[in-house]
């Protein structure tokens, strides 16, 4: 069957969601759900190292925090854990002072000063380096991955990786507004999941 054009969007090109984690003022923690996340190089103390580039739309409060202090978590999501980021990702902080009322387990990071979150299998503490503003709501932040905390279960080698990958069973976003498995289950429409938070 042949390509046709279409609208410009990025739908059958899954990228995974993360819960970005940053401390308001009084050191409570706030959390947004993001998904436009992907890997860069990046120069460090000791040579090359791994970087991420971040990019933040809409303005929110968790954006206002990262530009403020310069650093953030990013927790990946998962199955389990879908339901409070879909809470995070429809919630704006700006306008529901309270959205933090539903909160993970709270663990503080171990080189940065970031919260990560315990049920989530992979968090990374990330410095930004740089940011990029590209136009009104949207930038850009090149970061250095400080530090990398990962469920113990996840690391064993013996393990063959496409089974502890099932283990980790991370949620991506793949277009039209819905969540995804990486095996291809539907996991809701957006503000779905959320509602068995109440």
């Amino acid at each position: 069957m042949a390509k046709i054009q279409c609208k410009n969007h990025n739908d059958f090109c899954p990228q995974a969601l993360f819960l970005y984690g940053t401390y308001k003022e009084d050191k409570t923690p706030d959390f947004g759900l993001f998904c436009w996340f992907s890997y860069t190089w990046t120069q460090t103390d000791d040579g090359m190292g791994m970087g991420v580039m971040a990019c933040i739309g809409t303005d929110k409060l968790t954006k206002d925090l990262i530009r403020k202090n310069g650093m953030f978590s990013a927790n990946l999501v998962t199955e389990d854990i879908l339901p409070l980021a879909d809470y995070y990702g429809i919630v704006n902080g700006r306008e529901v002072p309270d959205k933090m009322k539903y909160m993970p387990t709270v663990e503080k990071g171990v080189v940065l000063d970031v919260p990560t979150i315990a049920e989530c299998p992979v968090s990374m503490e990330l410095r930004v380096d740089k940011e990029i503003h590209m136009y009104e709501e949207s930038d850009v932040y090149l970061c250095t991955i400080m530090g990398v905390t990962m469920k113990e279960e996840l690391t064993d080698k013996s393990v063959p990786f496409i089974e502890r990958f099932r283990k980790a069973a991370p949620v991506y976003a793949p277009g039209e507004d819905r969540y995804c498995s990486f095996d291809g289950r539907d996991l809701g429409e957006w503000g779905t999941p959320m509602q068995s938070l109440k």
